[in-house]
Parts: C-alpha cells; sequence; structure tokens
C-alpha cells in the first residue's frame, strides 16, 4: 500500500526561536497586529510504500528520529494517510 506522511518538526516551545522572533517582531511593518507568538518549523511530506499502516509509521519514526528532527532541540509530530 502508498502511504502519504506529513511532519512537522519546531524548535522545542522551551528553547528561543530566533527565526520566529525576527518574524513577529517584523509583523508590525506590515502593519499586522494581535499576533502574540510566532514559531518557525520545517514541514516534510513523504511517499511511503508499506504493507501495514504501522509499518509506514515504523519508518516515519525511523527517519524522524534519526534523520529529519534534532531530537536535542527539535519536536516533531506527523499525520499518516493512505494514498
Amino acid at each position: 500500500m502508498k502511504f502519504v506522511a506529513e511532519i512537522d518538526i519546531m524548535p522545542h516551545k522551551e528553547l528561543l526561536d530566533p527565526q520566529g522572533k525576527t518574524a513577529l517582531n517584523n509583523l508590525k511593518h506590515l502593519h499586522l497586529t494581535g499576533v502574540t507568538d510566532l514559531r518557525i518549523g520545517r514541514h516534510v511530506s513523504m511517499s511511503i510504500e508499506a504493507a501495514t499502516e504501522a509499518e509506514a509509521r515504523e519508518k516515519v519514526e525511523t527517519a524522524c528520529q534519526k534523520l529529519f528532527a534534532n531530537l536535542i532541540v527539535e519536536t516533531y509530530s506527523y499525520s499518516i494517510s493512505v494514498q
């Protein structure tokens, strides 16, 4: 079966996000108000061939833990759907 994983990788909430802070501070130049927090991360879309959803999840977990995310400073979440 074919699955698609949508993965979001974000810096830990406890850590400073300089990219997000810079973007937040510059929203005022666009006259955008009311935004109180902004964090910037990465999004990965991955197509997977696997016999079951459990096998697809295992592949996503391995990819996230060993390649996509730096677990010291980042967290990840994902969803899997059948393609």
